[in-house]
């Protein structure tokens, strides 16, 4: 078989950072066709919350692999679903179980998104790649692959309950698809490794400041959906996200080379709270 090149550029090592790829994602946006739900009968919206509540505790259940409610607020709609996945077939079953149920009858989609949990590996990657060729190593080649496999495994394993996170239990998400500028005066693809690297590292000190106010799950999804990464941020307090969001527009990696997509704000709320949401009112955390 022949051996895939790595993409490198010049005078420098490969261009491409090593990630780690854990939980499928989908969130689900949902408009709630308000009329045709508060036309209903008090029979029939019993018998359909019924099924809805039996539905979404199953969707639950597994808090590794668990679906999350949230109350949204503004016109980008009234309902986010979030699911987390070991498989994108387990969440293409989620996504199918919603469409077939009686409840969606009443939902209508504004918008989706899906990704993949990835931990970007630039610090590990530059300190691999640099040792890998002072062995006398070359990109591509099999020595090279096997030792790139054999750091990623050992990754794997350290990093498993962030490869597979529960969905945090915090009243607030944030949630927002963002790029890296790739114009003609300025593309972070185009930057050497190294550069990167030192970007990112100065990025990550920025989230380090709001360590136990706020959770944060970045997930991948070129390939996958319209922009390059979703950011989830949880929280109790949302001013948070204010706040972090705009120390962050202040950093380089951001500043010169961040674009950001529309942000969606939801309140989680549990299972047992569906039927006070869908009578029009504030459901609890509780």
């Amino acid at each position: 078989m022949e051996q895939q090149s790595t993409p490198t550029q010049t005078g420098d090592l490969p261009a491409t950072p090593l990630t780690l790829d854990g939980s499928y994602l989908l969130h689900q946006m949902f408009r709630v066709r308000w009329p045709a739900w508060k036309s209903l009968g008090h029979t029939q919206q019993r018998h359909i919350l019924e099924r809805a509540a039996t539905l979404f505790g199953e969707l639950a259940a597994d808090k590794q692999a668990a679906t999350g409610l949230f109350s949204m607020l503004g016109h980008k709609g009234d309902l986010m679903v979030v699911h987390f996945r070991k498989t994108l077939d387990d969440l293409n079953g989620a996504e199918l179980a919603i469409a077939n149920s009686e409840l969606n009858e009443y939902l209508e989609p504004t918008t989706s998104y899906l990704s993949v949990v990835e931990l970007g590996l630039y610090e590990g990657s530059v300190k691999l790649y640099s040792d890998l060729t002072a062995k006398g190593l070359k990109p591509g080649t099999a020595d090279w692959n096997r030792e790139l496999e054999a750091e990623l495994s050992k990754q794997r394993e350290a990093a498993a309950p962030r490869l597979w996170p529960e969905i945090p239990l915090r009243r607030y998400l944030c949630f927002y698809p963002m790029n890296k500028y790739r114009g003609e005066a300025k593309n972070w693809y185009s930057e050497p490794i190294r550069e990167r690297q030192r970007m990112m590292r100065d990025h990550g000190m920025i989230g380090r400041h709001y360590a136990g106010r706020v959770t944060q799950i970045i997930s991948g999804s070129i390939g996958f959906d319209d922009w390059e990464w979703g950011v989830d941020l949880f929280a109790d307090d949302p001013l948070v996200f204010k706040k972090l969001v705009y120390e962050m527009r202040f950093d380089e990696a951001s500043a010169v080379y961040g674009l950001f997509g529309s942000f969606f704000v939801g309140l989680r709320f549990p299972v047992n709270q569906f039927e006070v949401f869908l009578a029009g009112k504030t459901p609890s955390f509780s």
